[in-house]
């Protein structure tokens, strides 16, 4: 794949492995992966292949749900420590659980005004591209889901 000036495209790669599934270059087929045990039925985070909750080995990979509900959240209001590539100037920004559907909870930035976050919003999954200096990365965060209703 290559750009509009015949350079070749940033290598593309997830902000973790076995976190996300679909064409890393075509952004919105990305979803967020999850393991489902066939044994105790748990749902958990990420690709596995030994269930959490039981040891068993008889996993498999699924795509969790888009939506997803504010669960719980902070407010982180001073820049992070370290190798902190958020915006400049640095902004305070949300951070929460997102119980999705599945019954399990994601941890992740909200991409929403600090003001406007609150337990129960209606959320959703928006993966998008970070440029680093040598690579592209996939991250992701969860925006508010416009025209679900509040679930309190």
């Amino acid at each position: 794949m290559t750009s509009t000036n015949d350079s070749p495209a940033p290598v593309r790669v997830s902000l973790r492995e076995g976190l996300l599934l679909g064409e890393l270059y075509n952004i919105s087929s990305v979803r967020l992966a999850g393991c489902k045990c066939a044994d105790c039925g748990e749902t958990s985070l990420g690709e596995r292949l030994i269930c959490p909750n039981c040891g068993q080995s008889d996993v498999s990979t699924v795509a969790l749900g888009n939506v997803g509900t504010l669960w719980s959240f902070t407010v982180i209001r001073h820049r992070p420590p370290g190798d902190y590539r958020g915006p400049t100037p640095f902004a305070p920004f949300g951070l929460g659980l997102v119980e999705l559907t599945e019954g399990l909870r994601v941890l992740s930035p909200i991409d929403v005004d600090v003001d406007a976050l609150e337990i129960g919003l209606p959320l959703r999954f928006h993966p998008y591209v970070r440029h680093d200096p040598e690579k592209d990365v996939v991250a992701f965060s969860y925006v508010p889901n416009l025209g679900a209703t509040l679930d309190v």
